[in-house]
């Protein structure tokens, strides 16, 4: 493994976690009246901290997106799982809440999760799967699953809404790192003629403002500790699903390494859980009030 693409996947985790923590404390004061719509970002961008922590995470996109240029989309994703990690750290900091058995067990199963899983699959390129109809089949299976959690949510609003949202967002960023990497490839491959000549550098600017509003959508609608954890855990499967799938990354198949990197996906999964619900993470409001004017902080 790269030392620099590990150092890049990292530092993009540590953005990328201490930006979702400012968005949230900054979406949760949002009118509810834009849930789900692009209102919310135009208000929002009224707010300092959450410009702050916008920056913050596009500064996290732009590591990420080099870190995968780099390296198998299968070995830079679980890395960018762990900015829940940095989130908990900021968000510890905020409510001095000490870690407790949960914050050790769940920063031990999500660290050894991402090891064992690296080490035992030992992601390493191949050649990318030219089958437009499986790459369309994957990517529409994604899409579709986030375009169906997104209309229950609506549904359910500020019940399940949250948490549905954040699955939906983490299904389109998977996809959206997927596209980074192919995007990354055309533009190596032959500058910026050969990149914007594609569709793939307009698929991730739709895919990632589409889940940017679902993403805001989920922070003020509930308290990180039901959105963030979705979030973090649906991105790292989708985009290796993509990975896997159709960009040609591969992992080592018997059936003990079989067996540890599935171990290892489901520590991190647990590890996303118990470090997502623990008391540090901000709380948000405990009743969201059907309207609220945003005044900058």
């Amino acid at each position: 493994m790269s030392v620099l693409v590990l150092s890049l996947a990292v530092s993009a985790a540590c953005c990328l976690g201490f930006g979702f923590v400012l968005q949230q404390n900054a979406a949760q004061k949002a009118p509810l009246s834009d849930f789900l719509s692009p209102r919310l970002l135009l208000d929002l961008m009224k707010v300092p901290r959450w410009l702050g922590g916008i920056g913050l995470m596009a500064a996290g996109m732009i590591l990420g997106a080099i870190a995968l240029g780099r390296g198998e989309i299968s070995l830079v994703e679980p890395l960018l799982a762990t900015n829940l990690l940095f989130a908990l750290a900021l968000s510890r900091h905020q409510t001095r809440q000490p870690l407790g058995r949960q914050g050790w067990a769940g920063l031990a199963l999500l660290a050894g999760g991402v090891t064992a899983f690296i080490v035992a699959g030992r992601p390493h390129g191949g050649h990318a799967v030219t089958d437009p109809v499986r790459n369309w089949l994957i990517i529409g299976v994604m899409l579709g699953l986030a375009l169906l959690l997104t209309t229950f949510a609506k549904r359910s609003r500020l019940s399940m809404a949250p948490v549905l949202l954040a699955l939906a967002a983490g299904l389109l960023y998977g996809v959206q790192d997927a596209l980074t990497r192919i995007s990354g490839q055309r533009f190596s491959a032959g500058g910026l003629a050969e990149l914007f000549s594609g569709w793939q550098p307009y698929g991730v600017l739709v895919l990632g403002v589409t889940g940017l509003i679902l993403v805001q959508s989920a922070f003020e609608t509930a308290p990180l500790r039901m959105s963030l954890p979705a979030l973090t855990a649906a991105q790292p499967l989708a985009g290796i699903l993509c990975g896997v799938g159709f960009l040609g990354d591969r992992l080592r198949t018997d059936t003990g390494a079989l067996a540890w990197e599935a171990t290892g996906l489901a520590a991190v999964v647990v590890g996303i859980v118990l470090l997502g619900l623990h008391p540090a993470m901000p709380r948000g409001t405990a009743k969201p009030a059907p309207k609220r004017d945003l005044q900058p902080y």
